[in-house]
């Protein structure tokens, strides 16, 4: 079956997994996550990529960040799993691939999904029993967001900023909104959506997406065609 094409429009929010060959670890100590959020670092700022949000789990990497062109973010997670499969296997004595594939990527919706998917991503260590609180866990982007400290990596969203006057009003305001965990329909959506490279949004914005792509944003009907007992017997 082909790989379904990427979907990347500068300015638009995408929400990045990036997982280990088979689930393996691939982040197995503070080290090895101080190198992955290195180069991390300096790959967006080489393709000019700013993220908003990210987790960096044992097996997996989430990441909400917005492109300034439609190759920034593929050149950005190239360049940074090249360097980090390097690093990777020369620390561990290994060899051959680290990854699961090419990366899984799709579109947010600004107003009505992207802060959902602030809470999918920072609450991801406590939906996997790794902390009571995602104030807790080190590797998020909730240390800044939530809490207010400084990364090299963050460049805040306008909608984030439209969060408060002051910095400790716009913590204050994302704390509340991350007091609960993303579930039931949404959960399913945010999973389905990422891992089928399918726009995260309501009808509107999937229709806007097709429209400036020319790519189709929902999940194809499974089975046959309508109409194909029909055509059969005709033959």
């Amino acid at each position: 079956m082909p790989r379904r094409p990427r979907v990347s429009i500068p300015g638009y929010a995408e929400h990045i997994i990036q997982r280990g060959n088979n689930r393996q670890l691939i982040l197995t100590c503070d080290e090895d996550m101080k190198a992955y959020a290195y180069w991390l670092s300096k790959y967006a700022k080489k393709f000019d990529v700013s993220i908003h949000a990210w987790v960096f789990m044992t097996n997996h990497v989430h990441l909400l960040c917005s492109p300034s062109n439609p190759t920034s973010i593929s050149s950005m997670m190239q360049s940074l799993g090249r360097q980090y499969v390097r690093y990777f296997n020369y620390t561990y004595q290994g060899t051959g691939t680290l990854w699961e594939g090419r990366f899984k990527s799709c579109l947010v919706q600004d107003q009505s999904y992207l802060f959902h998917l602030y809470r999918y991503i920072e609450l991801n260590p406590v939906r996997a029993d790794m902390a009571k609180d995602p104030a807790d866990y080190s590797w998020s982007s909730y240390q800044c967001n939530g809490l207010g400290a400084s990364s090299n990596l963050l460049t805040p969203h306008q909608l984030y900023q439209s969060l408060g006057r002051t910095k400790e009003e716009r913590c204050n305001t994302y704390r509340d909104m991350l007091q609960h965990q993303v579930d039931g329909k949404l959960l399913e959506d945010i999973r389905l959506t990422a891992n089928k490279g399918l726009a995260l949004g309501n009808d509107k914005f999937k229709e806007q997406i097709e429209l400036l792509t020319g790519k189709r944003q929902t999940q194809a009907k499974r089975g046959r065609k309508e109409g194909w007992r029909k055509h059969r017997d005709d033959e």
